[in-house]
């Protein structure tokens, strides 16, 4: 690998943290990055996946202020978004990757639509969750299991703007500032990712010299990415992220 090479690497990897951890976009800049690379596809999003372990990393250690509270919540989602990363990993290690890659520009444009629609959502949400706290007590995670698992199967076998869709079903099911949904998003993702990077890294074409250069980058990125998030307007950053979400999903229908 040459210093341009590892620039690059570097600075796609930065991008993809602070993209990741603010709007769930990291392989809007690192897949390209790593194609740009050399890497045939395959390739690139298995190291690509490895890579994003750091983002996890640095978008949990950034959060920590809206994680406060949060621990029992993130443990559900965590443990079930797991469960469909793995069964992702297995799908892409075991089956063709061109019929799910067909889909995914529709799964990102979705997911962008929910996003806009977060508002309308969000107030049948807390007229659900009002009438639950007077009749049955606190609202149950059992509707939010099969979305999960889904967005965690995604993110373990593709995983560009899996955040999106992540944050589109979270947005829709509670009731609090963007910054804290945000924050449970990246600790969700992070597992499906995770889990897959486990199985990646025993059994897939990793190439460990760009997943270790990328990761770099990611870290700073993703540590900084909460702090942006802390500090701008909720609905210019939720129109913001659904756009770039469309964006994405053009791009991923014409190349």
């Amino acid at each position: 690998m040459d210093v341009s090479s590892g620039t690059l690497l570097v600075i796609a990897g930065f991008g993809a943290g602070l993209a990741g951890s603010v709007a769930g976009l990291a392989s809007l800049c690192s897949y390209p990055a790593l194609l740009a690379f050399g890497l045939p596809p395959v390739a690139a999003n298995v190291t690509n996946t490895v890579a994003m372990f750091s983002t996890t990393v640095g978008s949990a250690t950034g959060s920590r202020p809206e994680l406060r509270g949060q621990s029992r919540r993130a443990a559900k989602l965590i443990a079930t978004a797991a469960a469909g990363g793995s069964v992702g990993a297995w799908l892409l290690l075991s089956t063709p990757a061109s019929a799910f890659e067909a889909v995914v520009p529709w799964l990102i444009a979705l997911g962008s639509v929910l996003l806009l629609a977060r508002d309308p959502l969000r107030r049948r949400a807390e007229a659900r969750s009002a009438a639950r706290a007077a009749s049955d007590g606190p609202p149950s995670f059992a509707p939010l299991v099969v979305p999960v698992g889904l967005v965690g199967l995604y993110g373990g076998y593709f995983g560009a703007a899996a955040g999106v869709l992540m944050l589109a079903v979270l947005c829709a099911s509670a009731t609090e500032p963007l910054p804290v949904t945000n924050a449970v998003k990246n600790l969700a993702t992070g597992a499906a990712n995770v889990t897959a990077a486990v199985a990646y890294a025993f059994l897939a074409p990793v190439h460990w010299p760009a997943a270790a250069v990328l990761s770099c980058g990611c870290l700073v990125g993703s540590w900084i990415g909460p702090k942006v998030v802390r500090r701008l307007p909720e609905k210019p950053l939720r129109y913001a992220i659904a756009a770039a979400g469309f964006g994405l999903a053009l791009y991923l229908q014409v190349v």
